[in-house]
């Protein structure tokens, strides 16, 4: 119920503690002066779309980098801000429940109130249907008073994650107009954040001064880009499911007997596995973009999974720990295929129980061979982006099913010589939404509810609030915002027909590299850690101590700051500019044609490739 919302929460001691803890602030967010560089307009992900998405988006279209800078920074052009008049802003819910999503909402506060006592925030209750209602709650700092460095969305709440349709994006301006909101800041994932800019754009061109801001909040670690190096709640999920993997490892040798099926949640992509093994070392991780890579069939990852049971039979070793993404079951082409079939005649009206009776042969031939169990979960309807509900899809259960009578059939002909499989199935994922935030997650969140602030006090709109450097320590971070258009691509189908189907501009999850960093410290460790038994505990989340400012492994080991390159490359033709003036003398002006146009060709080259590289999905 509304009247829920905002109470006073009854805290344990270790819940009051961390409610004490004031994360820091990097040095170019401190202070009551807002400076900041606006760089080059930005384009496009990829050049292919360029001309689809500026007819969607003709207001906010190509809008430039934001830096915000510390006091001692000497930019010619930057803007600074001294006088903060009064602002209304609004704040809601919109993804997911993420810990740390109660942190944006404090950092938002309190740069509101630092900048200008009379600014008010208010939090829409309920989420997106807050929104549409009008339903608000004014935060204060009796409100936040227990919520700080808490985990869970229940001071605001939250229900559906769209705003989308022409009812509900009029319903939103309404609602802004009529409370006459400066802000309006979206906290959630891709989704979110996709509807944010769509959000932007529809204000911009009703002439509505209300500026909207996204923010990265997903557990899914899937909202990652040139701009975007992490998100608000993937850290404390993946060492809360990193310390409960490690337990069950501890237990499997132990035992000795049991071989463990994790399921980890994570939506469709894999980055919630891919971390929880860097950090747990169980013996085996199916990840979902390595099946879509080389095209695996059930029957191959079941294979695979046998092979690597008689293996470690072979040396007297019987148990073992095995992840699974959730998002599994769709990287499966034949599984995904009939996903698609059995989602279109849903759509269709077809009722559940008639689906078997009307799908092709092929499907139905692979529907019939599954387990009741899993046919039944098939049938659930889809989710408001047309994916399966995939956290009710028990695809651990599935594959121990599978495996087990694979093992059994291996038995009885006598190529497999070790003890009875045995396999005990887990999905965890709800146990770590609702955790207390990591000292990351509390920090990160924070600094990125101060940003919203800085973006709305210098007039920007269809901005997603960033911090790059996170690898480094918080006084070395770099704050600045990016539009939101700049992270947009629009897919491309192939028909059975010949033609080409084009999607619409959305943020799509961004799937596991590779190629990336991440994924080769797996891939030099995979064979020790199926062998090996190199169980790792990295415990539970620490909040003092050694344990206390460890990171995910896969934002260290991978070299990023965009943005910060971005930047340093806007220095260095700041530089050629100076230096390459009328009147410079003719070796230097012979020497900067050279270079420029050598350059240029490489530049051209490799923008050509790259869009013509362009995938169909």
């Amino acid at each position: 119920m509304d009247s829920d919302f905002g109470i006073p929460r009854e805290l344990s001691p270790l819940q009051q503690l961390r409610s004490q803890y004031h994360p820091e602030l990097p040095p170019c967010l401190q202070g009551t002066t807002v400076r900041v560089e606006l760089g080059d307009g930005t384009t496009v992900a990829k050049a292919g779309d360029a001309h689809i998405i500026a007819r969607a988006f003709p207001h906010t279209l190509g809008q430039p980098l934001a830096h915000f800078l510390r006091a001692t920074a000497k930019v010619p052009d930057a803007q600074i801000i001294t006088e903060h008049p009064a602002k209304r802003v609004g704040i809601v819910f919109s993804g997911r429940q993420a810990p740390g999503g109660h942190n944006v909402v404090w950092g938002l506060y309190e740069a509101l109130k630092v900048h200008n006592a009379k600014n008010t925030l208010l939090g829409f209750l309920g989420g997106s249907e807050g929104l549409f209602a009008q339903k608000t709650l004014e935060i204060t700092d009796d409100v936040l008073q227990t919520y700080k460095n808490q985990g869970g969305y229940d001071m605001l709440g939250r229900t559906k994650d769209q705003i989308r349709t022409t009812e509900q994006v009029n319903a939103a301006l309404k609602a802004c107009t009529d409370l006459k909101l400066d802000g309006l800041v979206i906290i959630g994932g891709v989704t979110s954040n996709t509807d944010a800019a769509h959000l932007a754009e529809f204000f911009a061109e009703a002439k509505c001064p209300t500026k909207v801001v996204g923010v990265p909040v997903t557990i899914n670690g899937d909202l990652k880009n040139q701009f975007v190096e992490a998100n608000v709640g993937f850290d404390t999920t993946c060492k809360v499911n990193s310390q409960l993997i490690s337990n069950i490892c501890t237990d499997a040798l132990s035992a000795e007997k049991y071989y463990y099926f994790v399921r980890l949640m994570g939506r469709k992509h894999s980055h919630v596995a891919l971390e929880c093994t860097l950090q747990s070392h169980p013996n085996m991780v199916i990840l979902g973009e390595e099946v879509t890579a080389s095209k695996l069939t059930i029957f191959d990852i079941i294979k695979q999974i046998c092979d690597a049971v008689q293996a470690r039979a072979e040396q007297d070793k019987n148990h073992g720990v095995i992840l699974i993404p959730e998002g599994l079951v769709e990287s499966i082409p034949e599984i995904y295929a009939l996903l698609k079939e059995i989602h279109g005649l849903l759509k269709e009206g077809v009722q559940a129980d008639n689906i078997s009776t009307q799908l092709s042969p092929w499907s139905s031939a692979l529907f019939e061979f599954l387990p009741p169990f899993i046919k039944k979960q098939l049938l659930l309807h889809p989710e408001s982006d047309d994916s399966a509900q995939l956290s009710q899809i028990e695809t651990e259960k599935l594959l121990a099913y599978l495996v087990e009578t694979e093992m059994n059939k291996r038995l009885k002909e006598g190529t497999y010589k070790g003890k009875k499989f045995n396999a005990i199935c887990h999905f965890f994922g709800y146990q770590a939404r609702g955790s207390l935030p990591s000292k990351f997650d509390c920090d990160y969140a924070y600094v990125l509810g101060h940003v919203c602030y800085h973006i709305l006090a210098a007039g920007l709109n269809g901005y997603m609030a960033t911090v790059t450097n996170l690898k480094s320590p918080v006084n070395k971070w770099k704050c600045g915002a990016a539009p939101i258009l700049a992270m947009m691509t629009v897919k491309r189908w192939s028909q059975n027909s010949g033609s080409t189907s084009i999607g619409k501009p959305v943020i799509h999850p961004a799937s596991v590299d590779l190629k990336g960093k991440a994924y080769d410290l797996l891939r030099q460790n995979a064979q020790k850690f199926l062998m090996e038994d190199m169980y790792r505990n990295p415990g539970p989340v620490q909040y003092d101590g050694p344990g206390a400012d460890a990171k995910a492994v896969s934002l260290c080991v991978e070299d990023q700051d965009y943005m910060g390159k971005i930047k340093k490359l806007q220095e260095y033709l700041d530089q050629v500019r100076t230096i390459v003036k009328p009147g410079c003398s003719q070796d230097v002006l012979k020497a900067a044609l050279s270079v420029m146009a050598s350059v240029t060709d490489v530049l051209t080259t490799i923008s050509s490739s790259s869009t013509s590289g362009q995938q169909f999905a």
